[in-house]
């Protein structure tokens, strides 16, 4: 029997989706993620969910207005970027397009080395993937 996936990652965002269920879906299916847990609540709502990709693990549910969470849908813009390692920034690029990412950067290389592009998922979420992972410019 093999271990359970454990994150390495300390860091795990909650992301909140109308469509949370859709948006799962999605978010597998056009960024590569593994559906790994939902709990699911009345009227289609998802109370909670944990995917992973990578090392990394983001948390998806539907609204929760007594916790000041709503979608990007119903903000006038978005203020935070989810940022993830890719190791090959090219054909994630053309596998999430293909999906229906709306591309906001396209895919480049940056004058430090990194490539990467960044979309918007269907709810308004804002992507950055790439080849990037920080440290390489810290100090000690």
């Amino acid at each position: 029997m093999s271990e359970p996936y454990r994150s390495l990652s300390d860091l795990y965002p909650g992301l909140t989706y109308e469509d949370a269920p859709g948006a799962i879906d999605w978010l597998c299916r056009a960024f590569g993620f593994t559906k790994r847990l939902v709990v699911p609540g009345p009227h289609d709502r998802v109370e909670h969910s944990e995917l992973s990709l990578g090392t990394g693990v983001i948390m998806i549910s539907s609204p929760k207005p007594e916790d000041h969470r709503v979608s990007p849908r119903a903000l006038a813009g978005v203020a935070q970027t989810i940022s993830v390692y890719v190791a090959d920034p090219d054909a994630h690029h053309a596998a999430s397009v293909a999906a229906g990412a709306r591309v906001v950067r396209p895919l480049r290389t940056e004058e430090y080395g990194a490539r990467g592009y960044m979309v918007l998922d269907p709810e308004g979420h804002l992507w950055y993937f790439g080849d990037y992972r920080p440290g390489a410019y810290w100090e000690e």
